[in-house]
């Protein structure tokens, strides 16, 4: 990387390794004025490896990013190449507008930094996600079960109406057929208690008042199936209905599982939960963030700090030089074309005037010859002759 410095009598000799040419073309700086710069050489060669480096780091952080959300590694690596390729430009062209003459001007310098700042901002979550991988992976299972969670609570809110008036309902229908079922029973046990002697009458055997009880059992045990037959389908339908609010329930529910993932952005939420929740955790994260940041800031930082040289020097001359040139040759071709302008109108001004001397006594031969075919013509009116006359001899002016 460094080089010698070179005698004045040596530098004709100094030859450029293409490593080097490919620095001085990350650093944006021109080979054809930089070759004789032979302090600037391996200033604008540190420039250009602190690219490199953000060049490097943009594109492995991207490939990894899109590695999350592609399935496809050779996309996600194109993907990757591609941002990296645009985040390079991006550092060329900040590093390219900080120069001698501008370098003390907050306001460009702070736009440069502030647009530097955001993108290695973001540039540095993908690293963060790789660095805490493990720990990540443990916390998106936490904030996915605490999601399942919260969407049975949403979900029982939303169900919980219908669902609770089916309840209601077939509470009040099996309360009903319940109440009529021990109807049933105490009068079927007070007619097997008169039969057995245990009852009121204390007669083994089916006496009147057995039979009368019987009766009795018998008629409440009649209007109890035919309620039972009534009711029983009642109780299908609300259990229908509420299967089918279980059956929507549940499929909602796996619906919602099978979006749960580990992408990007959950895996970016569930790394603020851990820094938020682990104090351990907090000041290694902001450490990371702030190391991250300065790698996408070394080209700019770079470029500030150094000292400008003589290639900042001849690069300023040579424009300067370039702009008093080219408005010279401006100056010039100015006046070129208005000299072949003047001469131009000159020299059609005498053709015209020839051409119209040429033509004056053709037109008056030409008027003459019109008149004398008006006079010789009594039908032809004047007006006529006259509007002849103008469209075929008189001249309309140039637009």
């Amino acid at each position: 990387m460094q080089q010698s410095v070179s005698m004045l009598s040596q530098r004709e000799s100094y030859a450029v390794t293409k490593w080097t040419k490919f620095l001085w073309w990350l650093s944006t700086a021109e080979k054809e004025l930089l070759i004789d710069c032979v302090v600037d050489r391996s200033r604008y060669a540190i420039i250009g490896m602190s690219v490199l480096g953000t060049w490097l780091f943009a594109t492995l952080a991207w490939v990894y990013f899109f590695s999350t959300v592609v399935t496809n590694i050779i996309a996600a690596i194109a993907l990757g190449i591609f941002m990296g390729c645009i985040i390079l430009s991006i550092d060329r062209a900040l590093i390219k507008g900080i120069n001698k003459r501008n370098r003390n001007k907050l306001l460009p310098l702070f736009f440069r930094g502030l647009l530097a700042i955001t993108v290695g901002t973001f540039m540095a979550q993908p690293a963060l996600l790789y660095l805490f991988n493990k720990e990540i992976q443990v916390q998106v299972s936490l904030d996915n079960e605490q999601k399942k969670k919260d969407k049975n609570l949403k979900q029982d809110a939303v169900f919980f109406n219908a669902k609770n008036e089916l309840l209601s309902q077939k509470s009040a229908l099996q309360k009903q057929l319940n109440e009529r079922y021990q109807e049933v029973a105490t009068a079927r046990q007070n007619f097997i208690a008169e039969t057995d002697g245990t009852g009121g009458s204390k007669k083994i055997g089916l006496e009147s008042i057995a039979k009368a009880k019987k009766n009795e059992y018998e008629k409440l045990d009649a209007n109890y199936q035919a309620l039972s037959a009534q009711i029983q389908p009642q109780i299908k339908s609300v259990d229908s209905s509420l299967a089918l609010i279980e059956a929507a329930y549940k499929k909602e529910q796996l619906a919602f599982e099978a979006l749960l993932n580990d992408g990007f952005l959950t895996r970016i939420e569930a790394l603020n939960n851990l820094v938020k929740t682990n104090d351990a955790l907090q000041f290694r994260y902001w450490l990371l963030v702030i190391i991250l940041v300065l790698i996408e800031l070394m080209p700019v930082i770079a470029k500030t700090i150094l000292p400008s040289g003589t290639y900042d020097e001849k690069v300023h001359q040579l424009e300067a030089m370039e702009k008093e040139i080219t408005g010279d040759n401006i100056e010039k071709q100015k006046k070129l074309k208005q000299q072949y302008n003047q001469l131009a109108f000159e020299e059609d001004a005498v053709l015209i005037q020839a051409f119209f001397n040429e033509a004056k006594q053709a037109r008056l031969n030409k008027m003459q010859e019109s008149m004398a075919t008006w006079q010789s013509s009594p039908g032809k009116s004047f007006d006529h002759t006259w509007q002849n006359i103008k469209d075929e001899m008189l001249t309309r002016q140039e637009n």
